[in-house]
């Protein structure tokens, strides 16, 4: 009787922790998450086809420079940029040289997070941008470093911008970003 006890309770256990399965495989130290005013968005990282960029993000976030940072341009239907913790209307970076491209096969879809950058494919440095929708015509041309895991309704309730520019009035701001694995 204490056998069949100990293994009801042995197989429950494995059933919960296969049904957690998706919160358990992630990886705290490549997981950053965003607080905003509506809720939290966790991003899981993309380092082994961005190696450079997520030691990046990670390395701004633990300092605190995207905290209190808002998304200046959200275009509808296609994206929402943010991560000008210099000048905070999308004309800065950080005091931190401008990475190297590192171009991937990842596709822009639903929720991938791509870093922004000027004409020069080697000139990304802190802004990034979430896609609301696929954007086929960026692959190969922005480096893809990340993907939405949970909380992409949150993104979808930001403030949007003027048409063609996207350039938002006041704002909707990140209050912190932090690695999942600093909380």
């Amino acid at each position: 009787m204490k056998l069949i006890q100990i293994l009801t309770v042995l197989i429950t256990f494995l059933i919960s922790t296969i049904a957690q399965g998706d919160n358990m495989s992630k990886d705290p130290e490549n997981t950053i998450q965003i607080e905003l005013k509506n809720g939290n968005v966790v991003i899981e990282l993309l380092p082994e086809v961005a190696p450079n960029h997520v030691n990046r993000i990670k390395e701004l976030a633990r300092e605190g420079f995207y905290d209190g940072v808002p998304f200046h341009r959200v275009i509808e239907g296609f994206m929402a940029q943010t991560g000008d913790g210099q000048n905070r209307n999308g004309t800065g970076g950080s005091s931190k040289d401008d990475l190297m491209s590192e171009f991937n096969n990842t596709p822009h879809l639903r929720g991938t997070v791509s870093m922004a950058r000027t004409s020069d494919p080697n000139s990304a440095n802190s802004q990034f941008f979430i896609c609301f929708a696929a954007a086929p015509h960026l692959d190969g041309q922005y480096t893809v470093f990340g993907q939405v895991v949970q909380g992409m309704e949150y993104i979808d309730s930001l403030k949007r911008g003027a048409p063609g520019s996207g350039i938002v009035d006041d704002p909707d701001e990140m209050i912190s970003v932090k690695v999942l694995s600093d909380l």
